[in-house]
């Protein structure tokens, strides 16, 4: 099985929600049978001996309302996830349908009521499970408790806040995982290609159409050894891949091209959607959609966005903190590795701002977050990246003058302000208005 196909099993398997409450199921039925069997060589106290009719009665009723918390979990979860696709943005879905607590709930419902019922079918006048219709009453208590932390968790989840703030640690997560994945590899280099005079001697096409969400870096670097050849990757993380476009092209002399190419597309996974597991700019993109539908003027909540603002904010400085640009290929360079494009910091950072910055140029609040997040990453990231940051700046200033033309707040939207608007005056942010200011 390739990487590309075992990469596809794992995102399917966290994203379904139905194979974590299918093995709770089986898990009752397994644990019936182990208490069913303990129940015939075990004699229990008086206190804890059920009549059959008795039984078959409680767990009856435990049957009926372990169906019912059922479907009451499932009508939760179409309603919130309704609810986040229309207020917030399609894209962040995921962070429903991957909850744990969400799969978790689910296991511990159905698997009572496929235990349950096993408990209900072997109730005889002659046999009772005592100690199984105990464990079935204790499981469906322990199934109310779960209900109620799985409803406070998810009515909570619906802030705006909450979700940048989940969307910024998978962030964080997707460029820790990429430090550690690429620091031990030697012979990766950045893109373009540049210098090459040769023809590629082999061409691999894509077989089908996806977004590329996960490529085995490593793998391509260790098969590019092997064969001691140049691989050149055309198309980045997160890109949409439409069929017969090129994914790799191959420099060095190779036995047997249908074996290589069958190998190399083996560690490129395309799927319906991008991932933010190997792409960063994935969570930016779900941000930024989260802010700008909040400043559309069906919604107009621009707080909604200084929010967004918040954590878009902290994402963008743990992205501009890394060295992201690699070892770029050059014509004396050897020709055994793997050129990759690389995203450039300027590419980040448009994309957290550019959007934002346009669809809030008239809100006082989002024009002083956006400049404390810009001021803030001035001094903070890489000193290559600040001239990036500057040209922003000065974006921003473009856009407040012809937002604010001629208007009485000019002054105001000019300042600095991490709480958008209501922050304490500093100084400084003062100062820098007022230089700033036409005279």
């Amino acid at each position: 099985m390739s990487w590309a196909s075992r990469f596809r099993i794992r995102e399917y398997l966290r994203e379904s929600l139905w194979v974590v409450p299918a093995l709770g199921a089986v898990a009752g039925i397994l644990a019936a049978a182990v208490l069913i069997s303990i129940d015939s060589h075990v004699a229990v106290p008086s206190s804890w001996s059920y009549s059959p009719s008795t039984a078959s009665t409680v767990l009856s009723a435990i049957v009926g309302a372990v169906a019912a918390l059922t479907g009451f979990v499932v009508t939760v979860t179409v309603l919130v996830a309704q609810m986040a696709s229309g207020s917030f943005s399609p894209r962040s879905m995921r962070l429903w349908y991957r909850d744990p607590v969400l799969k978790g709930s689910l296991a511990l419902l159905i698997g009572t009521l496929a235990y349950s019922f096993s408990l209900l079918r072997r109730i005889e006048s002659t046999f009772v499970p005592d100690l199984g219709v105990t464990l079935a009453g204790v499981l469906l208590i322990v199934g109310l408790v779960i209900f109620v932390l799985f409803l406070n968790r998810f009515v909570h989840l619906l802030r705006p806040a909450a979700v940048a703030a989940r969307v910024a640690k998978s962030v964080r997560k997707s460029l820790d995982n990429d430090i550690a994945n690429t620091r031990h590899l030697d012979n990766v280099f950045a893109g373009p290609l540049e210098g090459m005079t040769e023809r590629a001697s082999l061409t691999v096409r894509a077989a089908r159409a996806g977004a590329v969400q996960a490529v085995d870096l490593g793998g391509i670097a260790a098969w590019a050894g092997r064969h001691d050849c140049l691989v050149v990757m055309r198309h980045s993380v997160g890109e949409f891949i439409e069929t017969g476009d090129v994914l790799f092209e191959v420099y060095g002399n190779l036995g047997q091209a249908d074996q290589a190419e069958r190998a190399l597309r083996g560690l490129v996974a395309l799927g319906l959607e991008r991932t933010i597991e190997q792409d960063p700019a994935f969570g930016l993109r779900v941000m930024v959609d989260v802010a700008s539908r909040a400043l559309s003027p069906a919604v107009n909540d621009p707080t909604t966005a200084v929010q967004v603002l918040d954590y878009l904010g902290d994402s963008l400085r743990a992205i501009g903190e890394v060295d992201r640009s690699g070892t770029s290929w050059h014509p004396g360079a050897a020709k055994r590795g793997v050129v990759v494009p690389v995203r450039r910091w300027e590419d980040f950072l448009a994309l957290g701002v550019t959007e934002i910055r346009e669809f809030g140029s008239t809100s006082i609040q989002v024009m002083r977050r956006m400049r404390a997040v810009l001021e803030k990453l001035l001094q903070e990231v890489r000193p290559e990246n600040r001239a990036a940051v500057k040209a922003e700046i000065a974006r921003l200033d473009a856009t407040l003058a012809a937002g604010f033309s001629g208007s009485i707040d000019r002054d105001r939207a000019d300042i600095a302000d991490r709480q958008g608007m209501g922050g304490p005056d500093r100084l400084e942010h003062v100062e820098r208005a007022v230089a700033r200011r036409p005279a």
